[in-house]
């Protein structure tokens, strides 16, 4: 099989081809090896929250697979699940690809059954099958696929021959080389006999190409959902208001009232008979070698999710992160230093020898290289630690587990316990964070969750957080336990950031935003062995240079304005200290002090420049400064009166304060509302405000 990688033939392929599937089923792994695309895979619910297109070649022929998002049902419930059900009814595709885990055949069964009712053109593919055989499950793939009517494949998505077999099925299903009769289910005389009166009068207005659809809209109709309907109304343009259609409608009731069925309770009548149907199949073609072989996953979830040992060990894991990379990034970014302080002299000597003049000399070397080069001395490092090591803890499936942990807390505060997943994509990037909300299913809740998403802090602002905990509170008791203490420190902060998040959430349901907190199903997966060389390679490519490179690219337009602003003069005196000056005093009410206040206006485009700009200030270089280690840093600060309440409220100023401007416009782009971008501007810094001013009055009082 050849795989390939040219995703410009997407829009020449022969055949199309959308793939769905429950969250954490690997069908992402599927697609990446069919494609030979990098879409970023995990082991937790809610990765794919948008559709990612590539090209396969099989034959001489291109197949285009479309990674729909990781759905349990088609109900339209929730945003990942009206992208799918949308492809699934109305984007042409010429086979839908359903993927399953052979570990728990019986919860995936209830999406296949949905899907019968909207296309017959379905392969099942029986996934995972390496982990059902360690776990003793054997599954009958040749009873499964007469009981359902479709090809049923069951593939190891690492095994070239198993993927080979797949794409033979899918081949034999566009090209039209079998007959496909997949199994309809009977919901009951009652429900049946209300269907056959719809399904002729919708038949009727129905194209050769979507006739399939009869049945399922007829289904839809009776519910009476107002967002299903409207869409089929406007992608299939059809009438479903007509007189007959409501005539025939108000007969269907009637029947359905007769037999105590009424139009509240009918979906459940429908969901009950698909979950009745998917257990009796799962139990004819499932059977198990070892009678509890989820033993040992549940013994450690009774540990890592108790009462009393989930948040400890939480912390632990958290803390661990945290300390590894503290002590591990120190080293490399003192030679990154050292390597772009030589890269700057042969820049300098090049921009001399051509005879550039000394201003735009300054400005290129002084101001954008300068910055650029502080940013990734300063951000690399960390991230290649940090990045790697919480992929691992992706993989072996503790994420979820976390979710669950701060679950009820979310609860409390009325916000969705999906929160807690979006709040730990945040750890990472915040805008990464604002995207990921999509998998929430409340407008309301969703909202809180976008607005609350910074509170908790990203990559860009671990290495400020880090070398302000080191230099205050590790330098403290010096030696080993330097970065203990310092650990210990940024766990602190971490856990404001989480309570903060709690409390605001609760403050935005009772006020703006209120109403009360949906139920959902978290999904607490396998527990797997992490795959180290792959984790190192994806986090290296799909996380560490992704965010390195945003970081770049707004760093350079950065670094041309803070050179403006420290090197153009009025009176002998920059544009920096002017701006710091108007903002001294209300610094002073923060226990800062106005250069820090400007920092932090001037670090919106990316977090990782504030520090630097801090450093450039208090030296009147005019250039951000190389610093190659932490004492030269320390010795800056304290010489510009810097103290422990400097460091306690800078630090929640860093934790609290304005998103990016990336997560910002990424905020402006799920919401389209520039009302809720402005509010995710304002609730973080007020609270930042307040709780500086809160500890420097505290300070003050316990120094008298």
């Amino acid at each position: 099989m050849l795989f390939n990688k040219n995703i410009e033939k997407i829009n020449s392929a022969n055949y199309t081809i959308a793939l769905v599937g429950n969250p954490n089923v690997g069908k992402s792994t599927i697609f990446n090896a069919l494609t030979g695309m990098h879409q970023h895979t995990g082991n937790w619910p809610g990765k794919t929250v948008e559709n990612a297109s590539g090209i396969c070649n099989y034959k001489n022929k291109n197949y285009r697979l479309i990674d729909l998002p990781g759905t349990y049902s088609l109900m339209s419930h929730s945003e990942e699940e009206e992208i799918a059900r949308n492809c699934i009814c109305f984007g042409k595709s010429d086979a839908l690809l359903i993927v399953v885990d052979a570990t728990c055949l019986e919860r995936n069964l209830n999406l296949v059954y949905q899907s019968l009712e909207i296309t017959p053109n379905v392969i099942l593919c029986v996934n995972l099958l390496d982990e059902a055989k360690r776990k003793g499950i054997n599954i009958n793939l040749d009873l499964l696929s007469k009981r359902l009517g479709i090809p049923v494949v069951g593939t190891i998505a690492k095994s070239k021959k198993t993927l080979k077999s797949l794409m033979s099925q899918v081949e034999n299903i566009c090209t039209k080389k079998i007959h496909l009769s997949p199994i309809k289910l009977n919901y009951g005389v009652a429900i049946e006999e209300s269907i056959e009166i719809l399904e002729p009068l919708i038949h009727k207005q129905l194209t050769n190409a979507h006739s399939y659809l009869a049945r399922w809209i007829s289904i839809k109709l009776i519910e009476g959902d107002a967002k299903i309907l409207t869409s089929i109304s406007e992608q299939l343009n059809i009438n479903l208001s007509s007189n007959e259609i409501l005539k025939a409608l108000n007969l269907v009731y009637s029947r359905l009232e007769k037999s105590n069925i009424k139009k509240e309770t009918f979906n459940d009548k429908i969901i009950s008979e698909i979950f009745f149907n998917a257990e009796m199949l799962a139990k004819s073609v499932c059977s198990y070698n070892k009678g509890s072989y989820s033993n040992i996953d549940r013994k450690a979830d009774k540990i890592l999710t108790s009462k009393k040992y989930g948040i400890p060990i939480m912390l632990l894991f958290l803390g661990l992160i945290f300390w590894l990379t503290i002590v591990g990034a120190n080293y490399p970014s003192e030679l990154l230093s050292s390597f772009f302080a030589y890269i700057q002299e042969k820049l300098l000597s090049f921009l001399n020898y051509i005879g550039s003049p000394a201003w735009l000399t300054s400005l290129l070397i002084d101001g954008v290289y300068s910055t650029l080069t502080c940013v990734i001395a300063v951000m690399l490092p960390p991230m290649a630690i940090f990045f790697p090591l919480f992929t691992i803890l992706e993989d072996l499936g503790y994420l979820p587990r976390i979710a669950f942990n701060l679950d009820k807390f979310f609860k409390k505060a009325c916000a969705s316990g999906k929160q807690a997943l979006t709040m730990c994509m945040g750890f990472g990037c915040n805008a990464a964070g604002v995207v990921g909300t999509k998998i929430i299913n409340s407008p309301r809740e969703k909202l809180i969750a976008i607005l609350t998403n910074c509170f908790v802090p990203c990559n860009g602002r671990f290495p400020f957080l880090i070398t302000i905990a080191t230099i205050f509170f590790g330098g403290i008791a010096g030696g080993f336990s330097s970065s203990i203490i310092a650990t210990i420190v940024v766990l602190l902060v971490i856990v404001l950031g989480v309570f903060m998040t709690l409390i605001v959430s609760k403050l935005l349901s009772k006020t703006i935003l209120k109403g009360l907190p949906s139920s959902f199903t978290l999904e607490l997966p396998p527990y797997r062995k992490p795959k180290i060389l792959e984790v190192i390679v994806r986090s290296i490519f799909d996380k560490t240079i992704f965010v390195l490179g945003r970081a770049i690219s707004i760093a350079a337009p950065a670094g041309l304005v803070i050179w403006l602003f420290a090197n153009i003069q009025i009176n002998d005196i920059s544009i920096l200290t002017y701006v710091a000056n108007f903002f001294d005093p209300f610094g002073k009410l923060l226990g800062l002090d106005g250069y820090i206040i400007t920092a932090f206006i001037l670090g919106l485009p990316a977090n990782e420049i504030v520090l630097p700009i801090i450093l450039m200030s208090y030296a009147k270089t005019g250039t951000l400064l190389h610093l190659e280690n932490l004492a030269d840093i320390s010795q800056i600060l304290i010489e510009n009166g810097w103290t422990l309440l400097t460091a306690i409220n800078i630090m929640i100023l860093s934790l609290l304060h304005f998103p990016c401007g990336t997560t910002l416009m990424t905020i402006k782009k799920e919401t389209g509302s520039l009302k809720w971008t402005v509010l995710s501007f304002i609730i973080p810094s007020i609270c930042g405000i307040i709780l500086c001013m809160v500890t420097t009055a505290i300070w003050n009082i316990v120094q008298i």
